[in-house]
């Protein structure tokens, strides 16, 4: 997969795994990953599926309609580059922390669905529930922040809750933090999300 590694300065702390939205790219969130832990390594990811010449990280039927067997297919592609990036570049594959914004975040919320252990933890920003037919692996203290968008008209309050409420149920740790704006990435959730990541 297209991706930036950048080697951290402290190599104790986890790597950030940064997660575009749909039409983004590798470069995109680099800002974020540089204000939430500018001493951690990153590994900034494109997606591989284009829509309309808009990178994403998996198809979609319609808005809001996930392509559950791309779905499906995607995330375990992602799972696997994450296991060669760490071989490749040097870092611990069990220390990484996704941060995801819209299509990134639900991707990492379906690594998060599927896999044990996939993730150390996550900063969630505006994600969906990625898929409510399957049975959680055991999340127990996996730390997720979850931002979401009061008037979001992509991604409903409902879906943050559901979201929640079935990683909590799975045994995570989920801190769900709320913004009176809709679909796109504030900085006021971007600072509560480092506040939240400087506590882990």
């Amino acid at each position: 997969m297209k991706h930036i590694f950048k080697q951290g300065t402290n190599l104790s702390k986890s790597t950030l795994l940064m997660l575009h939205g749909t039409g983004g790219n590798e470069t995109d969130l680099l800002a974020i990953a540089a204000h939430i832990d500018p001493e951690a390594s990153v590994l900034s990811v494109r997606g591989n599926v284009s829509e309309n010449g808009m990178p994403r990280f998996f198809k979609r039927l319609s808005e809001g309609i996930f392509d559950m067997e791309d779905l499906k297919f995607r995330t375990e592609e992602l799972y696997n580059f994450i296991g060669q990036a760490a071989e490749e570049h040097g870092f611990d594959r069990t220390q990484v922390v996704a941060i995801g914004y819209s299509n990134g975040a639900n991707i990492a919320a379906n690594l998060l669905f599927t896999y044990t252990g996939a993730l150390k933890g996550a900063i969630l920003h505006h994600p969906m529930v990625p898929n409510r037919h399957t049975d959680l692996p055991d999340l127990a203290n996996t730390p997720v922040f979850i931002a979401a968008g009061t008037n979001d008209p992509i991604c409903p309050a409902e879906e943050s809750i559901d979201l929640e409420k079935l990683l909590s149920n799975a045994g995570a740790e989920v801190e769900l933090h709320w913004e009176n704006f809709g679909h796109q990435l504030t900085m006021p959730e971007v600072e509560a999300a480092k506040n939240w990541y400087d506590k882990l």
